[in-house]
């Protein structure tokens, strides 16, 4: 017999399919939050969480990232859309333009933009954990800094009219802002101490 709710309406079947279809997007070896290294949570430099901020009728965006550690903010143009490929692609030039020791880890939301993450593990070394599903508050730096770009970029805000030196201009407006958790140096200031000894 089939069990019925009290509105005797045939039982609902559990909504996975849209958690499925993502879980399959980003293949089975998805790294999960759980695996990061205690050093991340510690305060360890070149620790970081990214994500996208959406546009209006979700048809552009901006990809946003942050070091734990400094809360140094990076934002990139995605002027062409923010489909798996151009992510990856976009990850990868930031990859190629910092030093090793400041790219320890990545942590993202478990979206269908990184279906090309493994890119950046196996071919840059380094590591992408996954924070878990409906979950993205663990990864507090990122979120509490995409609310802090959502003061230029409001939501319904076309992003693909912002070129790239425009969002560079707003990163370095947050990163001068000092911060009372850094001892008041601005993020910029916080980075530039962990990257000078690796210049030397």
């Amino acid at each position: 017999a089939t069990e019925c709710l009290r509105s005797r309406r045939p039982r609902r079947k559990k909504r996975r399919a849209a958690a499925s279809s993502r879980a399959s997007a980003l293949g089975p070896n998805v790294v999960p939050i759980s695996e990061r290294p205690a050093e991340a949570l510690n305060g360890a430099p070149g620790h970081w969480e990214g994500d996208l901020i959406i546009g209006a009728r979700n048809q552009s965006a901006a990809l946003t990232l942050v070091e734990r550690s400094s809360g140094f903010q990076l934002v990139y143009a995605l002027p062409n859309g923010y489909q798996a490929d151009l992510v990856i692609a976009t990850l990868v030039r930031w990859v190629q333009t910092i030093p090793a020791e400041m790219c320890e880890s990545l942590t993202w939301d478990r979206g269908s933009e990184m279906a090309h993450w493994e890119v950046l593990t196996s071919g840059w070394g380094l590591p992408v954990y996954f924070c878990d599903p409906h979950a993205p508050w663990q990864r507090p730096k990122n979120e509490n800094s995409n609310r802090q770009l959502r003061f230029w970029f409001p939501k319904g805000t076309d992003l693909s009219r912002w070129t790239a030196d425009e969002l560079e201009a707003v990163a370095a407006t947050l990163n001068s802002r000092p911060r009372k958790t850094l001892g008041w140096k601005t993020p910029a200031e916080a980075l530039n101490e962990y990257l000078h000894p690796l210049q030397q």
